[in-house]
């Protein structure tokens, strides 16, 4: 039996998944982590339990899918980014909690790159713009804050690593990353595929601190896991928003897909291109086969979306589950002038306004939890629409039709907001868990289960598509009043 086992290490939980050649689910797990907020706007989650996690639901799924050790050909990682983890090689044991993607304490140290002229030398060699959300300035906010770091990276001690890293780490003690994962942290240059020395010394980085970059699959790997006498080799890892557009089998130029998760991601593969937004977009790698050139992609970023769903369940708790915020949002006919901006941890494309935070607005004494929960929904649509609307504008491209997927595309209402909102189709596919399938995608590649990308096109059919529904006025008016929405929640730090 040729199995794949996907660890699709996220934001808020670690599931793994156990898919057949067809690419079809046939065992899975998933245990939730805890979020830790040291202070507002602090994010961290402790590394041990997340590497505990994945030895776990690598277990629990492996005997839900009633197979065993042997029949696993590969392993394929996909993994939330920009998380940095610092770590003991000798050891194993972290010096840190890690730092989240959507912590902003290094924002004084972007701040200060920024007052220093850096932000066109860090745009032009790594595709990124200079905020807190990406992992180098994180990095060294650890090398300036912790004594026993900062010697530990003088006496070579230490690696500095994205999840991917730390879970490679532990699974077959290698210290690699894949290309995709090491283009989000400001210290990879895009041209070469390479960690790049003068932005490293501007971060206070040595570059030996950091694990090897290789390619996303079909190149000389990750290494093996082993376990009751079998060698499995760890083969394929993307990030997890590279590895959804791997996983919707987006490989032509032009072709795109929004994931919708903690935070939206909205990508477009560029080919061998690299193109430069100039409207706020990323330019990022999506993948690199074996010795084939690197595949780029335009990047928009939205990250806070359906964590603003969890915030409706645990902070002002008018929900008991995020699953009931469809029924709820749908007992009224809109959401009568409430509008919410979401920007709980700044905004992301086209904006990049650490500085924001969340907004609601257009309340009066008939405002109902109906209506906070719809404008939640059009919040997040809204943001995404943003994303497409500069996607335009950089590529001179029309979008008739948007591949969707993550654990939010569940809500048929916010799929419908979100047609009606971007005047196209969306297109939801039988899986939605595209993000560990695009793992998987690439790991049995690597082992031969499939001959090339292009085998994959036909595993994973279209489930449903909505297409929009209101008028050119209707969408007009509620564009207008989010744009008013958000001028008024940028800026909102005093700096």
């Amino acid at each position: 039996m040729s199995l794949i086992l996907a660890i699709d290490q996220g934001t808020t939980s670690t599931r793994s998944i156990v898919f057949d050649s067809n690419g079809t689910i046939k065992g899975v797990s998933q245990i939730e982590h805890k979020q830790i907020f040291p202070q507002p706007a602090w994010v961290e989650h402790d590394p041990l339990e997340i590497r505990d996690n994945v030895f776990q639901t690598m277990k629990e799924a492996l005997r839900n899918a009633k197979a065993e050790w042997k029949d696993i050909a590969a392993i394929g990682i996909t993994n939330q980014r920009e998380t940095v983890v610092a770590w003991n090689p000798k050891t194993g044991i972290p010096y840190h909690n890690a730092i989240v993607w959507q912590c902003r304490r290094s924002s004084t140290i972007i701040d200060e790159l920024k007052n220093n002229g850096f932000a066109n030398l860090f745009h032009q060699r790594t595709g990124l713009v200079l905020d807190a959300y990406f992992s180098g300035s994180k990095i060294r906010w650890l090398i300036e804050n912790n004594a026993k770091i900062a010697s530990a990276q003088n006496s070579r001690e230490i690696v500095f690593g994205t999840i991917d890293a730390w879970i490679v780490y532990n699974l077959t003690g290698e210290l690699k990353t894949d290309v995709s994962n090491a283009s989000r942290t400001l210290l990879m240059n895009l041209h070469t595929g390479d960690w790049d020395q003068e932005l490293s010394e501007i971060l206070k980085v040595n570059v030996e601190a950091l694990p090897k970059i290789v390619p996303s699959a079909l190149g000389e790997g990750f290494g093996e896991y082993r376990i009751d006498g079998e060698r499995i080799p760890v083969s394929g890892i993307a990030g997890d928003q590279q590895a959804a557009l791997f996983g919707q089998a987006s490989f032509e130029k032009g072709e795109n897909k929004c994931t919708y998760g903690t935070g939206n991601f909205a990508l477009m593969n560029t080919g061998n291109d690299i193109i430069f937004s100039k409207n706020g977009l990323l330019t990022t790698v999506a993948w690199k086969l074996g010795k084939k050139p690197m595949v780029y992609a335009l990047e928009g970023s939205v990250f806070i979306t359906g964590a603003a769903v969890q915030w409706l369940r645990d902070g002002i708790e008018i929900i008991k589950d995020s699953a009931e915020v469809e029924e709820l949002a749908k007992s009224v006919e809109s959401s009568d002038g409430v509008v919410i901006v979401p920007a709980f941890a700044g905004l992301g494309a086209p904006y990049w306004d650490q500085n924001a935070r969340g907004l609601i607005i257009g309340i009066t004494r008939a405002t109902s939890k109906g209506h906070i929960a719809r404008a939640i929904l059009e919040g997040i649509a809204h943001q995404t629409a943003d994303l497409y609307d500069v996607f335009k504008m950089d590529s001179n491209l029309s979008f008739e039709e948007v591949k969707v997927d993550g654990g939010a595309t569940k809500n048929n209402l916010l799929m419908q907001i979100q047609a009606d909102l971007l005047n196209a189709r969306i297109v939801r596919p039988m899986n939605i868990e595209t993000t560990a399938l695009g793992a998987a995608y690439l790991a049995g590649l690597s082992v031969g289960i499939w001959d090339s990308e292009y085998e994959l096109k036909h595993l994973n059919p279209a489930e449903q598509s909505f297409e929009p529904k209101i008028s050119t006025e209707e969408r007009s008016k509620m564009r207008f009043f989010w744009k008013k929405a958000i001028k008024r929640a940028t800026n909102w730090i005093e700096k």
